[in-house]
């Protein structure tokens, strides 16, 4: 780590000097890397240095590396930077405190709390139904508290795989009726009366549980507005295979908004409740095509494009096509 990056460590630590530094993980593509950095004499002994580095050339895993993919990759940075300096501070649900922010030219620096020193740390690559229920317990927690908040500075359609932000994806689409109809489900969710702030990458390996039951979330890159749903669906699917979709989903949906109902109730929401489940639920199957309109594009070969996707899929052009979701 370079004397720039540790002086900034210091500064925002309050530290003597830096005694260990350990690369947690490379950051998607290339760009950059994400260190816990050790501090002694600091009032935070432990924290994670997530360090952007525009790269001069991508190596994108699965090949694109396209100018559109660089854009947005430096749009997400942004909007992860903004996150972290407006919104983060209120959030009701557990994420990393943020200790400092620097952008540079052609760098970012965000010092962030280290989850695993505050308990969070196990990291689960299998799920139970315990665990995906924290999550969902999460889920419905972050979008209770953001119900109708106007996504300033974020992205203003939230998710990495926003059909906006996709062009290139849906280029590479073989022909057929989900790409003839992907900006219909676009202007379906996006039209939802129901808006929150999503996630946008709620996958399981974003978060960060611990021994004690309880869960924090991190990458707050493609935060912005949507119809909660659509974390919901990205985050089922990140945990289950086909079968498992089937055999638990419709109780994990139940889960979800009773999950909903509690935090709104807490927070003194006087929404619709039931018209909020009701537009939702529609929407589960629209948002799970939606995203398997981004993996065709992106991976025609992905884990997730399965028998339950399918279905899911076929029941959606069955119901645009009748004008199942309105005019």
């Amino acid at each position: 780590m370079n004397k720039k990056l540790e002086v900034f460590v210091l500064e925002c630590t309050h530290g003597t000097h830096i005694t260990k530094v350990e690369e947690v993980q490379s950051l998607w593509s290339g760009y950059g890397h994400i260190y816990r950095v050790l501090v002694s004499g600091g009032i935070h002994s432990s924290v994670i240095l997530k360090h952007v580095a525009y790269p001069n050339a991508n190596q994108h895993p699965k090949g694109w590396n396209t100018s559109e993919s660089h854009n947005r990759k430096l749009k997400s940075y942004t909007v992860e930077t903004h996150w972290y300096k407006q919104y983060a501070e209120h959030v009701q649900v557990r994420i990393p405190q943020c200790f400092g922010v620097k952008v540079l030219e052609e760098e970012v620096l965000l010092v962030l709390e280290d989850l695993n020193q505050a308990g969070f740390d196990l990291r689960k690559t299998d799920a139970n139904l315990q665990d995906v229920h924290l999550c969902l317990q999460w889920l419905a927690g972050f979008h209770a508290q953001h119900l109708g908040v106007v996504p300033e500075g974020l992205w203003s359609i939230g998710t990495y795989w926003h059909l906006d932000t996709r062009p290139d994806e849906w280029t590479a689409m073989p022909k057929g009726p989900v790409k003839d109809q992907a900006k219909t489900m676009d202007s379906i969710l996006n039209g939802a009366r129901f808006q929150t702030l999503v996630h946008g990458d709620a996958k399981l390996a974003n978060f960060c549980f611990s021994k004690t039951g309880s869960v924090a979330a991190v990458d707050f890159q493609y935060i912005g507005g949507g119809c909660g749903i659509k974390d919901v669906v990205y985050f089922i699917g990140s945990c289950f295979n086909e079968l498992d979709c089937e055999k638990y989903a419709d109780a994990l949906l139940d889960y979800y908004f009773d999950a909903l109902k509690i935090r709104l109730n807490a927070n003194n929401n006087t929404i619709d409740f039931n018209a909020l489940e009701t537009e939702w639920r529609l929407l589960y199957a629209v948002a799970w095509t939606d995203f398997n309109r981004f993996l065709i594009g992106w991976s025609p070969g992905h884990w997730k494009l399965h028998q339950y996707s399918e279905k899911m899929t076929a029941q959606v052009m069955s119901n645009i096509k009748s004008g199942g979701y309105g005019s």
